[in-house]
């Protein structure tokens, strides 16, 4: 992963699979330094604020997700960090589980030893998913807004980092109260 590039990941795989492989999701490489920086920090701020700290997990975040998530009594607040995401979408499947759960922390500290920061990041721009069958922030970026990704405006990127939590539901390019008020946050 610091040093190659992907193909297909375990969750463009499920995603391929649960269209009977009709269509296979797009996905196209990316290299760090061709990506709006803005779209980085967007990133980095919305789903990981504590990137550059922590090594793999953020057992403060964590905590608070699992007291928050059994006061309501469901899921409604994640605790992943980029780096535990990121080994989900490479290796796992997107089923809720402790045995995934366990695997993906696994990974996630395998990923934090032996990968840069700039190596996650990287990795990360290109494997997330961004809408139905879209991954990688090339396809995204050409998808949602028609450029590359270094010559997203700042509102592009934001708007790219708000549907990064739930890319099947929203699209960055629809002027939606979700996507509005998360971008307006970044």
């Amino acid at each position: 992963l610091e040093y190659n590039t992907f193909r297909i990941t375990s969750v463009m795989e499920e995603r391929g699979l649960e269209n009977n492989l009709l269509f296979y999701p797009k996905q196209s490489w990316c290299s760090i330094n061709d990506v709006n920086p803005n779209l980085l920090k967007a990133i980095i701020s919305m789903e990981d604020g504590k990137f550059f700290i922590h090594k793999g997990i953020d057992w403060e975040e964590l905590n608070k997700s699992l007291a928050k998530n059994k006061r309501r009594g469901r899921a409604v607040r994640g605790g992943s960090t980029m780096t535990m995401q990121l080994a989900k979408n490479l290796y796992l499947s997107t089923e809720k589980s402790i045995l995934r759960k366990g695997k993906e922390f696994w990974i996630t500290l395998r990923m934090e030893k032996e990968l840069t920061k700039k190596g996650i990041l990287r990795n990360y721009v290109n494997a997330v998913e961004w809408g139905d069958g879209i991954f990688g922030i090339k396809e995204a970026s050409e998808t949602y807004f028609g450029k590359n990704p270094k010559d997203l405006t700042v509102n592009q990127c934001a708007r790219l980092a708000a549907v990064i939590p739930s890319p099947l539901i929203h699209e960055p390019d629809i002027n939606s109260s979700y996507v509005s008020r998360r971008s307006s946050i970044i």
